[in-house]
């Protein structure tokens, strides 16, 4: 069962909110999808427990307990969380708050911000005292260098490897295998991963692992068989890569 929620696209700044920072969480009861939709204010997203995606046109973040995502106003969006996903958000005020970035960025969840976050929803809080913890969260807001992206490609000479790799993240196939395969040299296909992705076709294939690991984790599989899953020879090989890309040991994720 999944249920499918409809938002509305709101222009930048068009709603004001009654404070600085509004928290919001909830926990679906099932998978949920987010048509596409955009926000008057800021919004940062990171979960409590589970596994979430946003999707930015062909960009897809996948956001955890560590790595949360800042969408800035009026940025067209879609999502998805899995059931039992424990979601939260913080929407920061347009025109009160200057946004750390013109397009979607990880924000790494440090403790610190966590905490500052939780603080704004006790009861009973002064205005000073919640004048003094907005301005330590935007303090403490900044983007990080880790993140769970996966651009896709767009052209159709690499379209069935980014299909084969997506409908089986543990395909072993190497970069020399698919310039084989698509009858090109492997020089050929390198460029056209850089010009449409960004990035290599190592580091790609490994994100796309590692999203699919965090929904297979989210899920309640065991770490062996997300390992074997996503094509890795061992649970340390494949432990020691997600904590790289995520912050956390699969073990970790699994039990936040």
């Amino acid at each position: 069962m999944r249920e499918v929620r409809t938002l509305p696209v709101v222009a930048a700044g068009a709603v004001e909110l009654p404070s600085g920072i509004l928290g919001y969480d909830e926990v679906v009861a099932c998978d949920t999808t987010w048509g596409e939709h955009s926000h008057a204010f800021h919004e940062l997203l990171w979960n409590e427990r589970g596994a979430s995606t946003a999707v930015v046109g062909a960009r897809v973040w996948t956001i955890t307990p560590s790595l949360g995502l800042w969408m800035p106003a009026g940025t067209l969006h879609s999502g998805s969380a899995v059931a039992g996903t424990w979601f939260r958000a913080g929407f920061f005020g347009f025109h009160t708050t200057p946004s750390i970035s013109d397009v979607p960025v990880t924000v790494e969840i440090t403790p610190l911000l966590r905490l500052l976050l939780e603080r704004l929803g006790e009861p009973g809080l002064s205005a000073g005292s919640r004048a003094t913890t907005e301005a330590m969260i935007l303090d403490a807001l900044e983007p990080s260098p880790r993140e769970l992206l996966v651009q896709a490609p767009t052209s159709a000479f690499l379209r069935p490897v980014a299909e084969a790799l997506r409908e089986n993240p543990g395909d072993q196939r190497t970069l020399a295998d698919w310039a084989a395969e698509l009858g090109v040299s492997t020089r050929t296909v390198t460029r056209a991963f850089n010009a449409e992705t960004g990035t290599s076709f190592a580091r790609w294939v490994a994100s796309v692992r590692a999203q699919h690991a965090v929904a297979l984790l989210a899920h309640g599989w065991d770490v062996e068989s997300v390992a074997e899953q996503v094509g890795y020879r061992s649970a340390s090989a494949f432990g020691a890569a997600f904590r790289r890309t995520t912050g956390l040991t699969p073990g970790a994720f699994r039990a936040s």
